[in-house]
């Protein structure tokens, strides 16, 4: 068990995953053949189809595949590349949940993508429905400094235990699980159903804090935590344990009131507790109980860096931060700490200035599959942040690393700033969008598009949605911006203070929505009041707006000042 502790890379298939993989292939082939035969009504394809992650969008079919916990080999990115080359338009999008979505593929072809797919170990199951989703994590497992367990073994424990479960393949409404390893949560764990973050006792035993009922979409709420610590070998039988009491008391009658969030307002978080400790103790020594023996089973699974002993600053690393601006701000930005002296882990940005939030070429996906090979340990990690991140980068090759990631768009140095905004697809591919999200994420980018301004502003995150879905989490964006429909006009909304991490809070409702040629103004003078309003450089927008309330904001928005059709929304409103 002392391996527990971390160093993990690339999960690897046993016999067991392949066969169940390449056997849902045969299957999905044969009920896709049949239902474009059309010996298969729609009703009864629906829940097929969604189980293997595949919807139908506005255009066309949409199909996401899914990146367990984030973590991808370089293998598996070329098998990407290949698809989205091949079968789709030849860009994917890599979305919040650290899947990748195509949105133009053809229904015909879906089974062969998935074929593809499971020669690299990849699969799209579970990605929709109501079951089980992709299981998400920290971008930095395994190479965090402040980790207390690596969290990828366990994330692999649980998608292991809850794939093709058949108590758990028809829940109310779909389920959300994150983990996190470290003691500064990085998998918003607070806004999932269920919510996992690593902790340990007085006597040094590791376990993990239990969050439930978070959720953002029409009704946003925190997860409220129901257990401070819970022993590592009970992680499964407690997580059937609340399942069990959802299953059996979650709404059905109403998709917007039927999301685990709900049940735990409705019982109050005490309640629902009591409920799931009453469930757990039936079933808490019972099969699913982990034991050293099957963790140890996972855990040799995984592949294993093997680090070197480095300088933790070489000389030319440290002259070239010096002499070249550009590139220092870059490690400044997108350039993170390693837990192995000499090591690095970056950000490879897929925010550049016009290009939709999270997208990638075919092309861009292969390059970084060979950058991933040159300069870590073939391997690579999807974030939660819609970007790309090499884990294991010597920091004596970060300038060679970045003039390639310049000549590929992929160095961007904004990680953390205004114009790396995290956003959903919207109007433009979702049949659910109310609004478009992607031409309003570039007309923001383009009013900020001057980096020096961006980094006197600092730390702030924009998220936006097309929709009340929040596949963008606006509502913990710093600035979030919500598409609305208005008698058949798109519109926003915007809130602010909203935010992620161990102090995550959900952001205000600023006042009435504004038209999509206003957002960037909106954005513009919400930062004038911040920049104005601080105390110093260091204190981010959210933290003004903590400390100085929404009033002030609101009043410079919506002011004396404003155009003619602002002010008559404001009459209208009041």
């Amino acid at each position: 068990m002392d391996d527990l502790l971390g160093g993990y890379s690339v999960y690897i298939y046993d016999e067991i995953d392949q066969r169940l993989v390449d056997e849902r292939v045969a299957q999905f082939r044969d009920q896709t053949g049949r239902f474009l035969a059309g010996k298969l009504s729609e009703d009864d394809f629906r829940p097929v189809r969604l189980q293997n992650g595949l919807y139908i969008q506005r255009h066309a079919p949409m199909l996401r595949i899914a990146i367990p916990y984030g973590l991808l080999a370089s293998r598996q990115l070329r098998a990407l590349a290949h698809v989205t080359r091949t079968y789709d338009r030849g860009t994917g999008h890599f979305s919040t949940r650290q899947n990748l979505q195509l949105n133009w593929p053809r229904l015909e072809d879906v089974p062969e993508i998935l074929a593809t797919l499971a020669t690299v170990q990849m699969h799209a199951i579970q990605t929709s429905g109501n079951c089980v989703r992709n299981i998400t994590s920290d971008h930095f497992a395994g190479i965090a400094p402040d980790e207390i367990v690596d969290p990828l073994v366990w994330c692999e424990i649980v998608r292991q235990w809850s794939t093709f479960n058949p108590e758990f393949a028809y829940l109310p409404r779909k389920f959300k699980i994150a983990i996190a390893g470290a003691a500064e949560d990085r998998a918003a764990i607070q806004v999932h159903d269920v919510g996992l973050q690593a902790v340990k006792d007085d006597a040094g035993e590791i376990g993990f804090r239990v969050l439930a009922g978070g959720g953002l979409g029409r009704t946003p709420i925190l997860g409220a935590v129901i257990r401070d610590f819970l022993p590592w070998q009970h992680l499964l039988t407690y997580l059937e344990a609340i399942l069990r009491v959802y299953n059996r008391y979650g709404r059905r009658d109403n998709k917007w009131k039927a999301r685990i969030k709900i049940l735990v307002k409705d019982l109050t978080p005490a309640g629902f507790r009591d409920q799931v400790e009453a469930e757990w103790q039936q079933i808490r020594d019972g099969d699913a109980t982990l034991t050293s023996a099957e963790v140890d089973r996972v855990t040799r699974r995984f592949t294993r860096p093997t680090y070197e002993k480095l300088e933790p600053l070489s000389s030319g690393y440290v002259l070239a931060l010096g002499r070249d601006k550009a590139f220092a701000s870059w490690v400044r930005r997108n350039v993170h700490p390693h837990k192995v002296p000499g090591y690095a882990a970056v950000t490879l940005s897929l925010k550049r200035t016009g290009v939709p939030p999270g997208d990638a070429t075919a092309e861009q996906m292969d390059a970084v599959a060979d950058l991933a090979e040159r300069y870590g340990f073939g391997e690579l990690r999807v974030t939660h942040e819609q970007n790309l991140l090499l884990p294991d980068v010597r920091q004596s090759e970060l300038f060679r690393l970045w003039q390639e990631a310049r000549g590929l768009d992929l160095a961007t140095a904004n990680v953390g700033m205004i114009t790396n905004i995290i956003s959903c697809p919207g109007g433009d591919y979702c049949s659910l969008a109310n609004a478009k999200s992607i031409p309003v994420a570039e007309a923001i980018q383009r009013r900020f598009d001057d980096l020096d301004y961006v980094y006197d502003i600092g730390e702030l995150d924009l998220n936006i949605s097309g929709c009340m879905n929040s596949c963008g989490h606006h509502h913990i964006g710093h600035i979030g911006i919500l598409g609305v429909d208005k008698q058949g006009a798109e519109y926003y909304q915007i809130s602010i203070g909203g935010a992620q991490g161990n102090a995550a809070s959900l952001g205000k409702v600023l006042g009435p929505s504004v038209s999509q040629d206003e957002v960037p103004d909106v954005v513009e003078k919400l930062i004038q009041v911040y920049l104005k309003q601080r105390d110093s450089d260091a204190e981010r927008f959210v933290d003004v707006v903590r400390r100085i309330g929404t009033e002030p904001f609101k009043e410079h928005v919506y002011g004396a000042h404003q155009g003619p059709k602002a002010r008559a929304r404001q009459l209208a409103a009041a």
